[in-house]
Protein backbone atom coordinates (compact mmCIF):
# COMPACT_ATOMS: atom_id res chain seq x y z
CA UNK A 1 0.00 0.00 0.00
CA UNK A 2 1.30 3.53 -0.96
CA UNK A 3 2.52 5.88 1.83
CA UNK A 4 -0.23 8.13 3.20
CA UNK A 5 -3.12 6.09 2.02
CA UNK A 6 -4.37 4.23 4.93
CA UNK A 7 -4.87 7.29 6.58
CA UNK A 8 -8.09 7.83 4.57
CA UNK A 9 -9.34 5.51 6.78
CA UNK A 10 -10.49 7.98 9.44
CA UNK A 11 -13.31 9.36 7.41
CA UNK A 12 -17.02 8.42 8.72
CA UNK A 13 -17.13 4.31 7.97
CA UNK A 14 -18.83 3.97 4.28
CA UNK A 15 -21.33 1.30 3.06
CA UNK A 16 -18.15 -0.09 1.77
CA UNK A 17 -15.75 0.81 4.65
CA UNK A 18 -12.27 1.60 4.15
CA UNK A 19 -11.27 -2.09 6.29
CA UNK A 20 -13.43 -3.66 3.54
CA UNK A 21 -11.37 -2.34 0.54
CA UNK A 22 -8.15 -2.90 2.41
CA UNK A 23 -9.08 -6.89 2.50
CA UNK A 24 -9.53 -6.99 -0.93
CA UNK A 25 -9.17 -4.32 -3.02
CA UNK A 26 -10.28 -5.84 -6.42
CA UNK A 27 -12.86 -7.49 -5.26
CA UNK A 28 -14.28 -4.03 -3.51
CA UNK A 29 -13.59 -2.70 -6.76
CA UNK A 30 -16.22 -4.85 -8.97
CA UNK A 31 -18.88 -4.42 -6.30
CA UNK A 32 -18.44 -0.79 -5.98
CA UNK A 33 -19.01 -1.07 -9.85
CA UNK A 34 -21.89 -2.95 -9.72
CA UNK A 35 -23.76 -0.74 -7.54
CA UNK A 36 -22.68 2.69 -9.31
CA UNK A 37 -24.65 1.06 -12.36
CA UNK A 38 -27.50 0.60 -9.70
CA UNK A 39 -27.29 4.08 -8.59
CA UNK A 40 -24.96 6.54 -10.69
CA UNK A 41 -25.39 9.44 -8.55
CA UNK A 42 -23.53 7.49 -5.76
CA UNK A 43 -21.12 10.02 -3.97
CA UNK A 44 -19.75 7.93 -1.70
CA UNK A 45 -19.53 5.02 -4.04
CA UNK A 46 -17.13 6.97 -6.04
CA UNK A 47 -15.02 8.06 -3.36
CA UNK A 48 -14.50 4.11 -2.24
CA UNK A 49 -13.68 3.06 -5.54
CA UNK A 50 -11.33 5.64 -5.53
CA UNK A 51 -9.74 4.08 -2.84
CA UNK A 52 -9.71 0.93 -4.32
CA UNK A 53 -8.21 1.93 -7.57
CA UNK A 54 -5.18 3.43 -5.63
CA UNK A 55 -4.54 0.58 -3.56
CA UNK A 56 -4.41 -1.45 -7.38
CA UNK A 57 -1.92 1.51 -8.20
CA UNK A 58 -4.54 3.02 -11.32
CA UNK A 59 -3.93 6.23 -10.00
CA UNK A 60 -5.73 7.99 -13.77
CA UNK A 61 -8.79 5.37 -13.01
CA UNK A 62 -8.78 6.55 -8.94
CA UNK A 63 -8.50 10.59 -10.18
CA UNK A 64 -11.56 10.03 -12.54
CA UNK A 65 -13.53 8.70 -9.60
CA UNK A 66 -12.15 11.01 -6.89
CA UNK A 67 -13.72 14.20 -9.86
CA UNK A 68 -17.19 12.38 -9.93
CA UNK A 69 -17.46 11.94 -6.29
CA UNK A 70 -16.94 15.81 -6.06
CA UNK A 71 -19.05 16.89 -8.66
CA UNK A 72 -21.94 15.17 -6.70
CA UNK A 73 -20.07 15.98 -3.71
CA UNK A 74 -17.87 19.27 -3.58
CA UNK A 75 -17.57 19.07 0.56
CA UNK A 76 -15.61 15.82 0.88
CA UNK A 77 -12.32 16.30 2.29
CA UNK A 78 -11.59 12.31 2.21
CA UNK A 79 -12.17 12.41 -2.03
CA UNK A 80 -10.37 15.60 -2.31
CA UNK A 81 -7.58 13.62 -0.73
CA UNK A 82 -7.78 10.63 -2.60
CA UNK A 83 -8.06 12.80 -5.85
CA UNK A 84 -4.71 14.56 -4.66
CA UNK A 85 -2.81 11.21 -3.86
CA UNK A 86 -3.75 10.04 -7.82
CA UNK A 87 -2.52 13.26 -9.01
CA UNK A 88 0.74 12.80 -7.19
CA UNK A 89 1.17 9.68 -8.28
CA UNK A 90 0.84 10.51 -11.62
CA UNK A 91 3.52 12.90 -11.39
CA UNK A 92 0.90 15.90 -11.94
CA UNK A 93 2.52 17.80 -8.60
CA UNK A 94 0.67 21.05 -8.76
CA UNK A 95 -2.46 19.80 -9.08
CA UNK A 96 -2.23 17.33 -6.01
CA UNK A 97 -0.93 20.41 -4.05
CA UNK A 98 -4.21 22.33 -5.02
CA UNK A 99 -6.20 19.21 -4.17
CA UNK A 100 -4.34 18.79 -0.55
CA UNK A 101 -4.52 22.09 0.00
CA UNK A 102 -8.46 22.23 -0.57
CA UNK A 103 -9.33 19.20 1.29
CA UNK A 104 -6.84 20.97 4.36
CA UNK A 105 -9.59 23.82 4.21
CA UNK A 106 -12.73 21.72 4.60
CA UNK A 107 -10.92 19.30 7.31
CA UNK A 108 -8.06 21.02 9.20
CA UNK A 109 -7.64 18.34 11.98
CA UNK A 110 -6.35 15.43 9.61
CA UNK A 111 -2.47 15.90 9.43
CA UNK A 112 -2.24 13.67 6.40
CA UNK A 113 -3.18 16.56 4.28
CA UNK A 114 -0.09 18.33 6.01
CA UNK A 115 2.27 15.67 5.11
CA UNK A 116 1.24 15.75 1.33
CA UNK A 117 1.41 19.25 1.00
CA UNK A 118 4.62 19.33 2.70
CA UNK A 119 5.96 16.63 -0.20
CA UNK A 120 4.54 18.21 -3.23
CA UNK A 121 6.05 21.44 -2.23
CA UNK A 122 9.45 19.92 -1.99
CA UNK A 123 8.88 18.21 -5.10
CA UNK A 124 8.24 21.06 -7.19
CA UNK A 125 10.37 22.79 -5.81
CA UNK A 126 13.00 20.15 -6.20
CA UNK A 127 12.15 20.26 -10.03
CA UNK A 128 12.19 23.63 -10.39
CA UNK A 129 15.67 23.64 -8.90
CA UNK A 130 16.75 20.90 -11.85
CA UNK A 131 14.70 22.84 -14.97
CA UNK A 132 16.93 26.23 -13.59
CA UNK A 133 20.14 24.39 -13.89
CA UNK A 134 19.56 23.04 -17.43
CA UNK A 135 18.38 26.12 -18.83
CA UNK A 136 21.69 27.55 -17.73
CA UNK A 137 24.36 27.51 -20.04
CA UNK A 138 27.67 25.93 -19.12
CA UNK A 139 30.18 28.17 -19.45
CA UNK A 140 32.84 27.90 -22.19
CA UNK A 141 35.59 25.78 -21.81
CA UNK A 142 38.55 28.55 -22.86
CA UNK A 143 42.14 27.70 -22.16
CA UNK A 144 44.65 30.33 -21.71
CA UNK A 145 48.63 30.24 -21.09
CA UNK A 146 51.61 32.15 -19.76
CA UNK A 147 54.91 32.89 -20.43
CA UNK A 148 57.43 35.98 -19.58
CA UNK A 149 60.57 37.76 -20.92
CA UNK A 150 62.54 40.36 -18.61
CA UNK A 151 60.49 43.40 -19.36
CA UNK A 152 56.58 41.39 -19.62
CA UNK A 153 54.36 38.74 -18.62
CA UNK A 154 51.88 37.73 -21.77
CA UNK A 155 48.77 35.88 -21.32
CA UNK A 156 47.53 34.62 -24.12
CA UNK A 157 43.82 33.61 -24.26
CA UNK A 158 42.97 30.75 -27.17
CA UNK A 159 39.82 32.30 -28.83
CA UNK A 160 39.47 32.42 -32.47
CA UNK A 161 37.79 34.66 -34.26
CA UNK A 162 37.10 37.18 -31.49
CA UNK A 163 36.71 40.82 -32.54
CA UNK A 164 38.82 43.73 -31.13
CA UNK A 165 35.25 45.69 -29.92
CA UNK A 166 34.57 42.51 -28.27
CA UNK A 167 37.27 42.38 -25.98
CA UNK A 168 38.18 44.67 -23.02
CA UNK A 169 41.06 44.22 -20.80
CA UNK A 170 41.49 46.05 -17.12
CA UNK A 171 45.00 46.33 -15.75
CA UNK A 172 45.69 47.15 -11.99
CA UNK A 173 48.73 46.98 -10.02
CA UNK A 174 48.06 43.67 -8.80
CA UNK A 175 45.58 42.60 -10.76
CA UNK A 176 44.15 41.63 -14.67
CA UNK A 177 40.81 41.58 -16.02
CA UNK A 178 39.69 40.13 -19.52
CA UNK A 179 36.47 40.21 -20.68
CA UNK A 180 35.70 38.57 -24.66
CA UNK A 181 32.38 38.07 -26.36
CA UNK A 182 32.61 35.11 -27.96
CA UNK A 183 31.05 34.78 -31.20
CA UNK A 184 28.72 32.57 -29.92
CA UNK A 185 27.15 35.32 -28.22
CA UNK A 186 28.13 34.11 -24.58
CA UNK A 187 30.98 36.32 -22.42
CA UNK A 188 34.42 34.75 -21.40
CA UNK A 189 35.76 36.19 -18.35
CA UNK A 190 39.42 35.78 -17.26
CA UNK A 191 40.16 37.72 -13.69
CA UNK A 192 43.89 36.97 -12.10
CA UNK A 193 45.32 38.33 -9.31
CA UNK A 194 48.62 38.54 -10.04
CA UNK A 195 51.35 37.41 -7.99
CA UNK A 196 53.56 40.65 -8.18
CA UNK A 197 52.74 44.47 -9.53
CA UNK A 198 52.53 45.41 -13.25
CA UNK A 199 52.51 48.89 -15.04
CA UNK A 200 49.09 49.24 -15.71
CA UNK A 201 49.77 51.96 -18.62
CA UNK A 202 52.52 50.58 -20.18
CA UNK A 203 50.55 47.02 -20.77
CA UNK A 204 48.77 46.04 -23.51
CA UNK A 205 46.62 43.76 -25.66
CA UNK A 206 46.20 42.71 -29.12
CA UNK A 207 43.28 40.88 -31.07
CA UNK A 208 44.56 38.28 -33.00
CA UNK A 209 42.67 35.72 -35.53
CA UNK A 210 43.81 32.65 -33.26
CA UNK A 211 43.79 34.34 -29.70
CA UNK A 212 43.98 37.35 -27.56
CA UNK A 213 47.56 38.29 -26.56
CA UNK A 214 47.77 40.14 -23.33
CA UNK A 215 51.40 41.71 -22.49
CA UNK A 216 51.91 43.40 -18.68
CA UNK A 217 55.07 45.61 -18.37
CA UNK A 218 56.94 43.90 -15.30
CA UNK A 219 58.42 46.96 -13.10
CA UNK A 220 61.60 45.24 -12.98
CA UNK A 221 63.33 42.39 -14.59
CA UNK A 222 62.50 39.46 -12.12
CA UNK A 223 61.58 36.34 -12.63
CA UNK A 224 57.75 35.03 -11.78
CA UNK A 225 57.72 31.87 -10.02
CA UNK A 226 53.64 31.96 -10.98
CA UNK A 227 51.33 33.51 -12.50
CA UNK A 228 48.89 34.01 -9.62
CA UNK A 229 49.37 34.64 -5.95
CA UNK A 230 47.42 35.11 -2.55
CA UNK A 231 48.53 38.75 -1.93
CA UNK A 232 52.29 37.29 -0.57
CA UNK A 233 55.25 39.21 -1.05
CA UNK A 234 58.00 36.49 -1.90
CA UNK A 235 61.50 36.66 -2.30
CA UNK A 236 62.03 38.17 -5.44
CA UNK A 237 64.64 36.36 -7.76
CA UNK A 238 66.47 38.01 -10.57
CA UNK A 239 65.57 37.29 -13.97
CA UNK A 240 67.76 35.34 -15.65
CA UNK A 241 67.54 34.05 -19.43
CA UNK A 242 67.97 30.30 -20.15
CA UNK A 243 71.20 28.95 -21.74
CA UNK A 244 69.63 27.03 -24.41
CA UNK A 245 67.86 28.65 -26.53
CA UNK A 246 64.65 28.38 -24.61
CA UNK A 247 61.89 31.07 -24.29
CA UNK A 248 62.17 32.41 -20.72
CA UNK A 249 59.12 31.16 -19.20
CA UNK A 250 57.74 30.33 -15.52
CA UNK A 251 54.82 27.83 -17.71
CA UNK A 252 54.59 24.36 -17.07
CA UNK A 253 56.63 23.87 -20.40
CA UNK A 254 59.10 26.05 -22.29
CA UNK A 255 59.07 27.28 -26.06
CA UNK A 256 61.30 26.76 -28.91
CA UNK A 257 62.62 30.14 -30.43
CA UNK A 258 62.47 28.86 -33.94
CA UNK A 259 59.41 27.30 -33.41
CA UNK A 260 57.77 30.56 -32.23
CA UNK A 261 59.16 32.60 -35.04
CA UNK A 262 57.42 30.29 -37.23
CA UNK A 263 54.37 30.75 -35.35
CA UNK A 264 53.82 33.97 -35.50
CA UNK A 265 55.38 34.64 -39.07
CA UNK A 266 52.17 32.59 -40.26
CA UNK A 267 50.21 34.39 -37.68
CA UNK A 268 51.27 37.63 -39.28
CA UNK A 269 50.63 36.31 -42.65
CA UNK A 270 47.09 35.02 -41.73
CA UNK A 271 46.26 38.21 -40.16
CA UNK A 272 47.64 40.87 -43.20
CA UNK A 273 47.68 43.76 -40.69
CA UNK A 274 51.48 44.98 -40.26
CA UNK A 275 53.06 42.97 -42.32
CA UNK A 276 56.77 43.16 -42.59
CA UNK A 277 57.00 46.11 -39.74
CA UNK A 278 55.46 43.53 -37.60
CA UNK A 279 57.98 40.82 -38.53
CA UNK A 280 60.71 43.13 -38.12
CA UNK A 281 59.51 43.69 -34.44
CA UNK A 282 59.22 40.62 -33.18
CA UNK A 283 62.72 39.87 -35.00
CA UNK A 284 63.98 42.92 -32.56
CA UNK A 285 62.23 41.98 -29.84
CA UNK A 286 63.69 38.24 -30.06
CA UNK A 287 67.10 39.62 -30.40
CA UNK A 288 66.12 41.95 -27.40
CA UNK A 289 65.66 39.11 -25.22
CA UNK A 290 68.21 36.72 -26.53
CA UNK A 291 70.54 35.62 -24.77
CA UNK A 292 74.42 36.21 -26.13
CA UNK A 293 74.76 32.64 -28.11
CA UNK A 294 70.98 33.89 -30.02
CA UNK A 295 72.19 37.18 -30.94
CA UNK A 296 75.75 35.70 -31.78
CA UNK A 297 73.69 33.01 -34.02
CA UNK A 298 70.95 35.74 -35.27
CA UNK A 299 74.24 37.97 -36.52
CA UNK A 300 75.83 34.81 -38.26
CA UNK A 301 73.21 33.60 -40.03
CA UNK A 302 72.10 37.03 -41.63
CA UNK A 303 75.49 38.05 -42.56
CA UNK A 304 76.92 34.90 -44.14
CA UNK A 305 73.61 34.07 -45.87
CA UNK A 306 73.08 37.93 -47.33
CA UNK A 307 70.19 38.24 -45.29
CA UNK A 308 67.94 35.34 -46.30
CA UNK A 309 68.52 33.21 -43.41
CA UNK A 310 67.59 34.13 -39.58
CA UNK A 311 68.55 31.34 -37.06
CA UNK A 312 68.83 31.50 -33.41
CA UNK A 313 69.98 27.99 -33.16
CA UNK A 314 73.88 28.54 -32.51
CA UNK A 315 74.87 25.24 -31.86
CA UNK A 316 74.03 24.83 -35.29
CA UNK A 317 75.22 27.60 -36.99
CA UNK A 318 78.51 27.77 -35.14
CA UNK A 319 79.93 25.07 -36.70
CA UNK A 320 79.28 25.83 -40.23
CA UNK A 321 79.24 28.43 -42.64
CA UNK A 322 75.60 29.17 -43.29
CA UNK A 323 74.44 28.95 -47.35
CA UNK A 324 72.60 31.50 -48.99
CA UNK A 325 68.79 30.33 -48.93
CA UNK A 326 66.72 32.45 -50.99
CA UNK A 327 63.14 31.83 -51.11
CA UNK A 328 61.80 29.61 -54.00
CA UNK A 329 60.44 32.69 -56.39
CA UNK A 330 63.87 34.68 -55.75
CA UNK A 331 67.17 34.51 -58.15
CA UNK A 332 70.10 35.05 -56.09
CA UNK A 333 72.64 37.64 -57.09
CA UNK A 334 76.19 38.32 -56.52
CA UNK A 335 76.93 41.87 -56.51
Amino acid sequence: MEEGVAAVSGAAPPRFSDADVDRDPGAAAQELTTALEKNPDDAECYCQRAYAHILLQKYADAVADAKKSLELNPNNAVALLRKGLGEYHTKNYASALESFREGQRLDSVDDTFTIWIKRCEETLNASQSDLNSQQQPLPPKIKYDWYQTESQVIVTIMIKNAQKDDVSVQFLERKMNASVRLPSGEDFNLKLDLLHSIVPEQSTFKVLSTKVEIKMKKPEAVRWEKLEGQGDSPKLKQFTPDTQHLYPSSSHYTRNWDKLVVEIKEEEKNEKLEGDAALNKLFQQIYSDGTDEVKRAMNKSFMESGGTVLSTNWSDVGKRKVEVNPPDDVEWKKF
